[in-house]
């Protein structure tokens, strides 16, 4: 039994259930124990934390970044996000590439981001695994929830720019359809070789590509969607529904377009960047408006910050403004923790503060759609890993090598 925490007199937004005003938050060592009011008791071996005038809030999550493989500050050396040697790299794995040391951990604990899910880049028309992690640990492995979580893959700009300049396919968005069906129609034939194999002979040759494909087929993982306009969304939805997978669309930059189709559908958007310029032409409909036309027309969003695109610190900022724009903050809050919990499918440890659920947890000086609000302390399995220094005006964190 590891150490017990009682996190007290707090204004507790657990987000799943009304917020609890002079809450109390229980942890016994890596996990949330209880959540309640003042009269929930406090065990004698606990550590109290007062929470007065902090509001308590489960660490926020960002479903898509390319944190740890895409790294700041280190140029080339840092930079292992796409692998484009191949148009269809289903078998490359972003843990495989992720150090725990590049500064944007640092900074997600300081913007009260304690869990992540790492992509691939969108140079591919099939980018790689990716995988779902905490923000705080000496090695990957040790920080994983989980892996795989999902299949990267592109529509777009992107593929077609990378492999057209090569004169090579793909070099077109019809180009890009063909990888993906070809990449489907080989995995069904391979799931059905592996499912009609005969006795007393040799199994087939596995195959990795095959393998990560072969999951997503049978609705083990989300297929991951990088499309920005509302044509390549479309493009998505058919291809999904053509080989029967769960879909996600990542960016959704038009997919208030086709809002309607995708609330039919239950397919979620993780929206964003969001403060970033239109930079490219599928981006020229970028809106912080677009987040709340999304979720009133009934389709379930997560807001990303891309990050390195956007620092992940500014996860929740790009939130705050999406509710300028329209969003009601309540939904806001859900689009930075629950919803994409529930999108990675990682809701049953992290996402909402709840009995049971890992006990990753940040105290904010006050509302954190405000942008004058921080973050104060930060625990991730019950260990506190930030406490920032009101008098010396600094962060201090935990050195993630530390024994």
């Amino acid at each position: 039994m590891g150490q017990r925490v009682a996190i007290v007199g707090g204004y507790v937004v657990g987000v799943e259930g009304e917020p609890i005003d002079g809450g109390t938050v229980l942890l016994d060592g890596a996990t949330i124990s209880a959540v309640g009011g003042p009269e929930l008791p406090v065990p004698a071996d606990a550590t109290v934390v007062d929470a007065s005038d902090r509001w308590v809030l489960p660490g926020f999550i960002d479903a898509h970044t390319h944190l740890g493989v895409h790294e700041e500050a280190e140029g080339w050396a840092g930079q292992d996000t796409n692998e484009t040697t191949d148009p269809a790299a289903a078998h490359v794995r972003a843990i495989d590439a992720i150090n725990p040391a590049d500064l944007g951990f640092r900074d997600a604990v300081s913007g009260g981001v304690l869990t992540v899910n790492v992509n691939p880049g969108s140079g591919n028309p099939i980018g790689g695994q990716t995988v779902a992690l905490k923000t705080w640990g000496r090695i990957v492995d040790e920080m994983v929830l989980k892996a795989p979580s999902g299949v990267k893959s592109a529509l777009g700009e992107n593929p077609k720019r990378v492999y057209g300049d090569r004169k090579q396919t793909p070099s077109t968005r019809l180009g890009t359809a063909a990888v993906l069906r070809e990449s489907f129609t080989k995995a069904r034939n391979y799931i059905s070789k592996w499912d009609h194999r005969e006795e007393g002979k040799p199994d087939p040759d596995v195959d990795l590509k095959m393998e990560s494909l072969a999951a997503v087929l049978r609705r083990e993982i989300p297929w991951r969607q990088h499309c920005h306009r509302a044509d390549d969304i479309a493009t998505a939805i058919r291809i999904a529904e053509e080989f029967g997978y769960r879909l996600v669309i990542d960016h959704g930059t038009e997919a208030h377009l086709i809002a309607d189709l995708l609330a039919a559908r239950e397919i979620p958007v993780i929206i964003g960047p969001l403060f970033t310029s239109r930079s490219k032409v599928e981006l020229r409909n970028r809106s912080l408006a677009n987040p709340g036309r999304l979720a009133a027309a009934g389709v379930t969003i997560a807001i990303t910050t891309d990050h390195p695109v956007v620092p992940i610190h500014f996860l929740i900022h790009q939130a705050t403004l999406a509710v300028k724009e329209g969003l009601d903050p309540r939904v806001a809050l859900a689009a930075v923790t629950i919803n994409p919990a529930r999108i990675v499918g990682i809701d049953d440890r992290v996402g909402s503060l709840r009995a049971g659920k890992d006990a990753d947890i940040v105290l904010w000086s006050g509302d954190p759609l405000d942008v004058g609000s921080r973050v104060v302390r930060a625990f991730i399995r019950g260990r506190e890993i930030y406490h920032y220094d009101d008098v010396a005006r600094a962060g201090v964190i935990t050195d993630p090598f530390a024994a």
